[in-house]
């Protein structure tokens, strides 16, 4: 008896007819700068540099990770689109760049169309809030690889930053002060982790004390942009760098920036953390040096700040609806 790719587990229509119908949706993503629609082979998009004195493109690539896990275990997929574009704009903002462009990849084992195209809406939600097309991808359906029911989420964004503003850390000087902005919850680093302590012992419909609202809704919270905050603040001379805080917590995140002979010192009672964490923690029990390594604690992303300047950006932060927090300093 022949088999076909379909029996395979492989089916091409089914993929195309997802794409053709999600296309209207990514083409709400397009500005003038896109010269292609879906199905070239590759997105072509006419570079708009007006103000630019000496361009440098700036580039990130990252993904979801397990917190599919959690949107599958929820039978909800409209967010983590918008995590990953969100994701990625904060990475490239750390350099000074803004966003130009968007590629995403979604792998799964059966191409699900329901759930493909709330993975679309949610990366469209979020490129359009930050003016950045969507103008490629790849969608995969590899059984075997990927477990069933189970989707891959990866993104890449292409920015640009003025060479003479670039945020390399080499502004950086002992005594600068380290404003931190909150997170709204793990955003997307450390759900291996929370998951095997929370989803062990609950499932994702319970609320658990101290939480208002269930696990699932809880986790599923949308990874925060802070591009609107801080890339109007980015002429200001104060800024010495700035930090997402993602995988490896606030200290690595920040000592990466650092020259030679620099150290970071965090005062880690300087803000109080979101009940999610301390729930983690307790039910653990985790101890507190995986805490601060695996999660951002509440701390989403990090301003360092020459002294001088510190009180004009925390005013300009706090006057657009944040509570910045002093939360530690550089020291020699």
């Amino acid at each position: 008896m022949a088999i076909t790719y379909k029996d395979a587990g492989v089916d091409i229509d089914r993929k195309a007819a997802a794409i053709e119908r999600a296309s209207h949706v990514i083409a709400t993503t397009h500005n003038a700068g896109v010269l292609t629609g879906i199905g070239h082979f590759g997105g072509l998009f006419a570079l708009r540099l007006e103000g630019c004195r000496e361009p440098v493109a700036v580039s990130s690539t990252d993904g979801v990770g397990t917190k599919v896990e959690v949107a599958s275990a929820v039978g909800d997929f409209t967010t983590i689109g918008e995590d990953i574009v969100n994701h990625c704009v904060n990475d490239i903002l750390c350099c000074g760049a803004r966003p130009l462009f968007f590629l995403d990849y979604i792998g799964t084992s059966r191409l699900v169309p329901e759930h493909f195209e709330q993975v679309i809406r949610g990366l469209a939600r979020a490129c359009r809030a930050h003016d950045c097309p969507l103008v490629g991808g790849e969608t995969a359906e590899m059984p075997g690889v990927y477990h069933e029911g189970r989707i891959d989420l990866v993104g890449t964004i292409v920015g640009v930053a003025e060479r003479a503003q670039i945020l390399d850390g080499s502004r950086i000087r002992p005594g600068d002060a380290l404003l931190g902005l909150a997170s709204n919850g793990l955003h997307t680093n450390g759900y291996t982790l929370a998951r095997k302590v929370l989803l062990g012992r609950h499932s994702v419909s319970d609320t658990v004390h101290p939480l208002t609202e269930p696990l699932g809704r809880e986790l599923l919270r949308v990874h925060r942009s802070y591009f609107d905050l801080v890339f109007p603040l980015l002429g200001c001379p104060a800024i010495a760098g700035l930090a997402h805080v993602t995988g490896g917590g606030i200290v690595d995140n920040v000592e990466r920036l650092l020259p030679p002979g620099l150290r970071l010192e965090v005062d880690w009672s300087s803000w109080e953390r979101p009940a999610l964490f301390s729930l983690i923690q307790q039910l653990g029990p985790v101890p507190e040096a995986d805490m601060r390594h695996a999660f951002n604690l509440g701390i989403g992303f990090v301003l360092i700040l020459h002294p001088d300047g510190l009180e004009d950006i925390r005013a300009r932060l706090t006057a657009a609806g944040e509570t910045p927090q002093i939360i530690g300093r550089i020291a020699g």
